[in-house]
């Protein structure tokens, strides 16, 4: 049995989760202190444009937007964070916790979000097992 290392695992539950539903632009897992841990399509250094989402500060803006939803939802007793959806003119941004991780995507306007929303808390789920809660 060939064994698949963590990475691997997280790059295949990203690129699934592209293949499932049309729209998803770009999508990062990153950890808690804002490290980028997996992206897809992977980040390419000579052209940022390609994931725009893969660079190291959008990776430490996604963990500090979990924090400040974290620390909200706990000040006003709303329970704990389920995701973060912002939504811009050209697109929306999801932000799932998952564990000491997140999982952000970069959606088109146009995508179906129901279906977006159900391939990304599958994929959260997925990220947790591999990551851990």
């Amino acid at each position: 049995m060939v064994r698949e290392y963590r990475s691997e695992t997280l790059e295949r539950t990203l690129r699934t989760l592209h293949t499932a539903v049309p729209g998803i632009i770009a999508s990062v897992i990153v950890n808690i202190d804002g490290l980028l841990v997996s992206s897809y399509p992977p980040g390419n250094d000579e052209n940022p444009h390609e994931n725009p989402t893969s660079t190291p500060q959008v990776a430490a803006m996604a963990a500090t937007l979990i924090g400040l939803a974290e620390r909200t939802l706990g000040r006003l007793a709303q329970g704990d964070l389920e995701r973060l959806l912002m939504e811009g003119e050209e697109g929306v941004m999801l932000v799932y916790p998952a564990g000491r991780a997140a999982l952000a995507i970069l959606v088109r306007k146009d995508a179906k979000l129901g279906m977006v929303l159900y391939a990304a808390s599958r994929a959260r789920n997925d990220v947790v097992k591999v990551l851990g809660g």
